[in-house]
């Protein structure tokens, strides 16, 4: 057990709350725990009135320092773009006030709007209220520039790290791997997820906690694993699978006929045709290279991958914008 996940919402309710906080993270490092994140998001009350996570900086300077004294080898903070009514300025002011605190390592991560899914809190504000994706796309180029003149380094999608963090010398040696959670510095074919709606990872399945924090206590009270929906990968999806781990890590994969090929590859680099003419990746005889231009959009190029959505043709829309 290497990482833990909390939100560092610490309300401003005295000392008892960081008391109790500082147990938590001590009862985490106890059993085995080193790495921490907290979903900062951003800095502006406005926008965190909006998303449902309002937390002044003091707070998470509290919950950082509080790690660090405990002996959390990294601290990691999540940090957002193209949110309700986020501004570049509030980009640039977030990025600021993280460079102060200096975490190990951040994921700088693309808003996922999806306001069509019941019950997941996005109806606080109004679409038009949303960045436009030019708008997001200058949020995204600021943001990078501002890590990489702060001294971090760009891993892979999404990701930035110092150089003395564990995960860029991952990428440097070529041992980085992607999970539910991100980028790891280390290859694994299992993930546990615990709390409600968490994700576990088999490497051969996923399986999803139920969503519901009651029913997700119930369960566990009556011994029972509380998990309400999952999938089981064939021989197709496991290859799959490989190209986009290949392609998010190191932007490239190859195959052979007998080595991470699969039936419909040929459709898949017609797809991708396009993205080669733009000068976004090189299509080998038998590899995909993925060109520094095209980096930034590799989550795109492995959308491409993606048999299974191409399949369904869904009617109504299943994921955000990707940038």
């Amino acid at each position: 057990m290497t990482a833990a996940n909390c939100t560092g919402r610490l309300w401003a309710d005295g000392k008892k709350y960081y008391r109790d906080f500082r147990e938590h993270l001590q009862a985490l490092y106890d059993v085995g725990f080193r790495r921490v994140s907290y979903g900062v998001q951003d800095y502006n009350e406005t926008v965190q009135k909006a998303i449902h996570r309002v937390q002044p900086f003091e707070n998470v300077k509290r919950a950082t320092e509080i790690a660090r004294e405990i002996g959390y080898t990294s601290v990691g903070h999540d940090i957002i773009f193209g949110l309700p009514f986020q501004q570049l300025d509030h980009v640039r002011t977030t990025i600021v006030n993280t460079k102060k605190l200096q975490p190990d390592r951040l994921a700088f991560y693309s808003y996922a709007h999806v306001p069509w899914i019941k019950g997941n809190g996005q109806r606080g504000f109004n679409d038009s209220d949303v960045p436009t994706a030019s708008l997001k796309r200058e949020q995204y180029e600021l943001g990078k520039s501002l890590l990489t003149e702060a001294g971090y380094v760009e891993i892979g999608m999404d990701h930035f790290a110092l150089p003395t963090d564990g995960l860029y010398k991952s990428m440097v040696t070529g041992k980085l791997h992607r999970n539910f959670m991100g980028y790891t510095a280390s290859k694994t074919q299992l993930m546990i997820g615990l709390g409600v709606s968490s994700i576990s990872d088999s490497w051969y399945g996923f399986a999803q906690n139920v969503k519901n924090i009651e029913e997700y206590e119930h369960l566990l009270k009556e011994n029972i694993l509380p998990v309400f929906k999952g999938h089981i990968l064939n021989g197709e999806d496991l290859i799959i699978r490989k190209h986009i781990l290949n392609l998010m890590c190191n932007f490239h994969t190859a195959w052979s006929s007998s080595n991470l090929y699969f039936q419909e590859l040929p459709d898949v680099l017609i797809k991708l045709q396009e993205m080669e003419n733009d000068g976004l990746l090189e299509i080998g005889l038998n590899s995909i290279h993925v060109l520094p231009k095209g980096q930034p959009f590799i989550r795109n190029i492995c959308m491409a991958f993606d048999l299974l959505l191409q399949r369904k043709k869904p009617d109504t829309q299943l994921f955000s914008m990707t940038v």
